[in-house]
């Protein structure tokens, strides 16, 4: 009886292991991004900035503190003495509405590749 009763639960169990799938890998990260590679940037919250770069990657840098006013702004300006944004530069927080008027100063986090979005696919093409 025990002996069925272990099948019959190894056979439901099945499906759902059969599911599982192997841990994702590490995502990419760099202490710095080339200036020049830069083409835009989007602050998506106060402590999330996302970079994407020429190539159409995009890097997300997770400040290690939350940037005070920088989610509301929505705007920050730096300044390197290297063609890099590295992890160890400082952004500063611009303050909309007052021209001249910097409010907080932050550090950056390391940046984050994130993986490409699903491109779509086209209208009347057939797969």
């Amino acid at each position: 009886m025990m002996r069925a009763l272990i099948l019959l639960l190894l056979l439901v169990a099945a499906p759902a292991l059969a599911q599982i799938e192997p841990p994702a890998a590490p995502p990419e990260t760099r202490n710095c991004l080339q200036l020049m590679q830069i083409r835009s940037n989007t602050v998506v919250d106060g402590q999330t900035i996302d970079f994407r770069l020429r190539d159409g990657s995009v890097w997300r840098n997770r400040l290690p503190r939350a940037c005070p006013t920088l989610g509301f702004n929505q705007a920050f300006s730096y300044s390197t003495s290297i063609p890099q944004l590295c992890n160890v530069d400082i952004i500063r927080v611009i303050v909309q509405g007052n021209p001249g008027i910097i409010g907080a100063s932050c550090g950056l986090g390391k940046f984050e590749r994130l993986p490409p979005r699903p491109t779509k696919a086209k209208a009347g093409a057939k797969g």
